[in-house]
């Protein structure tokens, strides 16, 4: 694993990064098959009707229907890769997903688009600030908030590989954000990098924050506050050893998730603490108990206080405590 020069330039975008994998794993793998909810337009799979109209199935706007003929494939021995958004995925369908495939042990790959307030001008509707919650109490399902193109392409390969009658749920936005690793970096599942060392503070940060979690630490540096920096790399199995050995000594542990504060990344990290018996207070910085919002991403992330100037103010405020 190696960090990439930090830059504010944006990468390429999330879902041809998801694309190119399907691409090229199919050239190998003819049991895949990639179903969309009518949303192929916005993932791009669309294109897998023109290239490989044999592995591509549009259901139309039937999202709980769509877990179910992929419960059949992967019960009939092909590789099912499923699109729609998050809140598609993890309210609307939720007991397709779970009885049809969880619960019989059908193994079903997961792109849930647009999580958390990443869903933009579709609104408050189509806003999934509790997903992370709801994937993490199915049993034996892999969940994943990749933080950019390199670790999606990694993840999407990895579970492409993994018949183990789970759910494997990559939650990512559509569109671009900035690089964090470096080409060709290899991860772990269920082992976290620490991408930053420090000695005063504990940032646990994923997905689409990333980036802002990065810049408010060397931010807080330049101030003379040494934050050390983790990406749990998977939110589920989550590397608990990793969290447990780095919160220990610092004055604070803070976490950072474009989810609801309850039952996210914060609430897993809370657990490991508790379970140590590790006395650091645990500051959780994310989407507060409320529901989503229209507007502009950049405006979205101002209005929910997920700046890298709000992470840093709230580190400063409660240090100071």
């Amino acid at each position: 694993m190696m960090l990439k020069e930090r830059s504010k330039e944006l990468g390429g975008e999330l879902r041809d990064a998801y694309g190119a994998a399907l691409s090229d794993l199919l050239k190998t793998n003819k049991k895949i098959m990639i179903l969309d909810a009518d949303l192929g337009g916005a993932s791009f799979f669309i294109r897998f009707k023109k290239t490989h109209p044999e592995h591509f199935i549009d259901v139309g706007i039937c999202e709980a229907n769509m877990f179910g003929v992929a419960a059949g494939l992967s019960l009939a021995g092909y590789t099912p890769f499923v699109h729609t958004m998050a809140a598609f995925v993890t309210r609307r369908a939720l007991d397709q997903l779970y009885l049809s495939c969880a619960y019989s042990k059908n193994t079903v790959n997961i792109y849930a688009s647009d999580p958390g307030f990443c869903s933009g001008f579709d609104g408050g509707s189509h806003s999934a600030f509790e997903d992370l919650a709801i994937m993490r109490a199915i049993p034996n399902a892999i969940v994943c908030d990749p933080c950019d193109q390199v670790q999606l392409d990694w993840m999407v390969r990895t579970v492409a590989g993994i018949n183990d009658g789970a759910v494997h749920y990559i939650r990512a936005y559509r569109k671009g954000v900035r690089q964090v690793y470096e080409t060709g970096s290899q991860f772990q599942l269920g082992k976290g990098q620490v991408l930053m060392e420090g000695t005063d503070v504990l940032l646990v940060a994923s997905g689409y924050l990333m980036s802002d979690a990065l810049d408010a630490a060397e931010s807080l540096r330049e101030k003379g506050v040494s934050v050390e920096v983790i990406d749990p790399v998977t939110i589920k199995p989550f590397d608990e050893e990793i969290i447990a050995e780095h919160a220990k000594g610092k004055k604070l542990v803070c976490t950072f998730e474009n989810h609801s504060v309850i039952n996210g990344i914060g609430s897993a990290v809370a657990d490991v603490l508790a379970k140590n018996g590790i006395g650091v207070p645990l500051l959780k910085v994310g989407i507060q108990d409320t529901f989503g919002q229209v507007g502009i991403i950049d405006l979205l992330k101002k209005e929910f206080k997920l700046t890298a100037q709000d992470l840093e103010n709230n580190i400063l405020q409660a240090l100071e405590k």
